[in-house]
């Protein structure tokens, strides 16, 4: 017996998948994989997507499709290509030595400082979709920090420990006052700085 699902031929038997384990990528869309199948997929768990191996989490879990957003390029995946669970959680490597570095969704470093000499052996392994800490349990924040922009400093008040959000159009400056702030902090003082690149779908 087989079903066809936005034209793509599925097999609802176990001669082709086993759909408790496993699914198929009915269709792709901002970096968000629709998968038939997967029945069994905890809320998450990491999926492995077609040939290229690629890595994603189970989120939306509804009655058929499950909804999975892909970490890395979802170029490499197509339509129809085999999803499988790994029965892990979705997790990422920390460590005091990622200061740094650049390093993708999934903590793998891609720039270092001093290339080849961070080995990774002593991350620990958290899970990504964690609670955040309540604001209650949280420090206050009573001391300012200053970007070394005047205008900034000026008109934005910027807490030392806060996380402060920066949103805005394309080549207008966004990355330049992250990246700067972050270089001024050396005449003021030992402060760790972690900047967080989320990127805009291109048309």
């Amino acid at each position: 017996m087989r079903s066809y699902l936005n034209g793509l031929k599925v097999a609802t038997t176990d001669t082709y998948t086993n759909l408790n384990h496993e699914g198929v990528i009915c269709s792709l869309g901002d970096g968000i994989a629709k998968v038939y199948g997967l029945y069994k997929v905890t809320s998450g768990e990491m999926v492995v997507m077609g040939d290229a191996r690629l890595k994603g989490m189970a989120l939306n879990l509804g009655h058929r499709f499950v909804g999975v957003v892909v970490f890395g390029n979802d170029r490499r995946i197509n339509q129809g290509d085999v999803a499988t669970r790994s029965f892990n959680i979705m997790r990422i490597g920390l460590s005091m030595e990622l200061f740094g570095c650049t390093i993708d969704c999934l903590g793998n470093e891609l720039i270092s400082e001093n290339p080849g000499s961070y080995t990774g052996s002593d991350k620990e392994f958290l899970a990504i979709d964690t609670k955040a800490i309540g604001i209650i349990e949280r420090k206050s924040v009573t001391e300012p920090m200053q970007t070394g922009i005047k205008l900034v400093d000026s008109l934005i008040p910027v807490g030392c420990g806060q996380r402060e959000l920066i949103i805005g159009d394309r080549q207008t400056g966004k990355t330049t006052i992250a990246i700067d702030s972050i270089i001024n902090q050396r005449l003021n003082g030992y402060l760790f700085c972690i900047y967080v690149a989320v990127g805009q779908k291109k048309i």
